[in-house]
């Protein structure tokens, strides 16, 4: 199939899910279902827009693959469990991305590089290799589709880790010092919502930019080294 049906940007929503996020899931899933709202309320930027979440924890939850959210009118659930495993978190990415990229290449449509946006209150588990599959996600010569990481840290998250794991040093955003954490993930939330509507606005006007909201209350990560 010749592709004529424009231009996508794929988008990767990774949610800590860990027990320790669990006193603050009711403004995981009110943000998620904000987000969901406010793209149905824009349907030329959510045109050009295919979400996935993820849960990460132990293991790593799908709640929903490529959704075009012109056509989903109820978010998913958000759950907590477990703990804090980043190697599962990359390493879902790094096997589905090849996949996604080809099926919507085969529907006829051109593929943007994908944003993963990664939401956490914690440390990665200790003793754990995350960071060789997010070398290998984050290696364009490994993974032609790998893309940028926008990370954003809350609670207890590092700032250090945070950097590794951004894509760019002005991709490593963390909450402020004694911020609110449902704020925090409130804020999280808002910044990814203008951040999808206003690339998906960019692409649907011919223009490739990717565009990065900041949270409000988050700095950048660099700031805190």
């Amino acid at each position: 199939m010749s592709n004529n049906r424009g231009a996508l940007l794929p988008v990767y929503v990774l949610a800590d899910e860990s027990g320790s996020m669990t006193p603050h899931l009711g403004e995981l899933n009110k943000g998620l279902r904000s987000l969901y709202d406010t793209m149905l309320a824009e349907p030329m930027a959510a045109a050009k827009v295919r979400l996935t979440v993820l849960g990460f924890a132990d293991d790593v939850a799908t709640y929903t693959e490529l959704a075009d959210l012109r056509a989903e009118y109820r978010s998913p659930e958000l759950s907590t469990r477990g703990s804090t495993s980043y190697a599962a978190a990359f390493n879902a990415v790094l096997q589905r991305l090849p996949n996604d990229i080809g099926k919507l290449k085969a529907d006829g449509y051109r593929v943007h590089r994908p944003a993963v946006f990664l939401l956490s209150d914690g440390m990665p588990n200790s003793g754990e290799d995350w960071r060789t599959p997010h070398r290998q996600l984050s290696d364009r010569a490994l993974t032609p589709g790998a893309p940028n990481i926008v990370a954003c840290g809350i609670g207890g998250a590092s700032p250090e880790v945070m950097l590794e794991v951004a894509s760019t040093p002005t991709f490593a955003l963390v909450s402020k010092p004694a911020a609110d954490l449902g704020k925090a993930i409130s804020s999280f939330f808002v910044a990814l919502t203008k951040s999808m509507v206003e690339s998906g606005r960019n692409l649907a006007a011919g223009n490739a930019e990717l565009i990065i909201a900041k949270p409000d209350g988050f700095i950048m990560a660099i700031d805190e080294v």
